[in-house]
């Protein structure tokens, strides 16, 4: 199968406000793609209307759209409005994720059951969603995170619930043959947002750097142009997790 070019095709940024969601979405929009960039709460509205006025400013087109995708009802209304508006989809790129450091001793139901259904149940059911809607030849990239190959503490219910995505991207990717769409996931080390920043414990940054080969922890630029080969030149991979950490783990 040829490069795909992503000039007029259809992509879902699930999380595409801020951070690695945003420059994911601006990238994409630059190789001219049509861009639904989705966030969860009102705190993020202002950052999802900088991102998609961004996105048309780099020449693709784009609109933005709430929602709670711990609902199924609310994905459905997601994808729905996509293929509503443009007719189809080509890709699919989940970057929505809950995480906080604690011990196991110390981790409350509410936040176990919080995590499991951000990272699993919402991500489970975005994936069975925009396989019923996607076009052949299309792709499906999930964010979930380097600790599913560290030996740590800490993120037992983060690592947790990023863990079951494996699974579901071996039997989608599966259950898909035939159609051509690919199913993978991306593992980034712990990046240079407050995503980590706000769930790190003193000293965590810096014993994260030491065990990086660029002494940095991973930057949100270090991980777009894996989620951009993956939709374009890197079909062939499929059903894959693929550890983009400069060294943080492997295995």
């Amino acid at each position: 199968m040829p490069e795909q070019n992503l000039q007029g095709k259809v992509v879902l940024v699930a999380g595409g406000a801020k951070n690695l969601g945003g420059l994911i979405s601006r990238t994409l929009a630059a190789d001219g793609a049509r861009i639904a960039v989705h966030y969860n709460s009102d705190a993020t509205k202002a950052a999802a209307a900088d991102t998609v006025a961004a996105c048309i400013a780099a020449g693709g087109e784009a609109f933005a759209i709430q929602a709670d995708l711990t609902s199924v009802a609310e994905i459905r209304r997601v994808l729905d409005a996509v293929t509503g508006r443009w007719g189809s989809l080509y890709a699919c790129v989940n970057t929505t994720g809950m995480a906080v450091g604690h011990p196991m001793t110390e981790v409350t139901e509410e936040e176990f059951d919080r995590h499991f259904a951000i990272n699993t149940k919402a991500a489970f059911f975005i994936m069975a969603e925009a396989a019923r809607r996607i076009e052949d030849g299309g792709k499906i990239v999930n964010l979930v995170s380097s600790l599913l190959a560290a030996y740590t503490g800490r993120y037992s219910v983060y690592a947790g619930s990023k863990a079951p995505l494996e699974h579901f991207t071996r039997a989608l990717s599966k259950e898909l043959f035939g159609r051509s769409v690919s199913v993978n996931n991306i593992a980034p080390g712990p990046m240079d947002t407050p995503f980590f920043w706000d769930a790190a414990a003193p000293g965590e940054p810096e014993f994260s750097k030491s065990m990086s080969t660029s002494g940095e922890l991973t930057k949100i630029e270090d991980i777009v142009p894996w989620v951009r080969f993956l939709l374009t030149g890197g079909w062939f991979a499929n059903g894959q997790t693929l550890f983009v950490n400069g060294g943080f783990s492997t295995r």
